[in-house]
């Protein structure tokens, strides 16, 4: 069954769920920065939420996707993540 998980709160969801942020990303704007300020979100929090999103969303998302910038901020996660889906 696939798991239809593509609004803005549901994303978020998943992040703190994954992370452990005990409900810290429903302050979440786009603007909120992620890589370098949230402490829970470090090289094995990235691996954890790439592997939520595979697994929860059904993507599949090569290596090479992946760098600093999609992290940078939850508008840029946001803006990858609804292109991943979008595909």
């Amino acid at each position: 069954m696939e798991h239809q998980l593509n609004t803005e709160q549901d994303l978020l969801a998943l992040v703190d769920e994954t992370l452990n942020l005990g409900g810290r990303s429903a302050a979440f704007k786009a603007q909120t920065p992620l890589l370098g300020a949230v402490p829970e979100l470090d090289s094995m929090g990235v691996v954890a939420l790439i592997t939520a999103f595979e697994d929860r969303l059904g993507l599949t998302i090569d290596d090479d996707e992946i760098d600093g910038a999609v992290f940078e901020t939850w508008g840029t996660l946001l803006d990858f993540l609804r292109g991943k889906l979008a595909a």
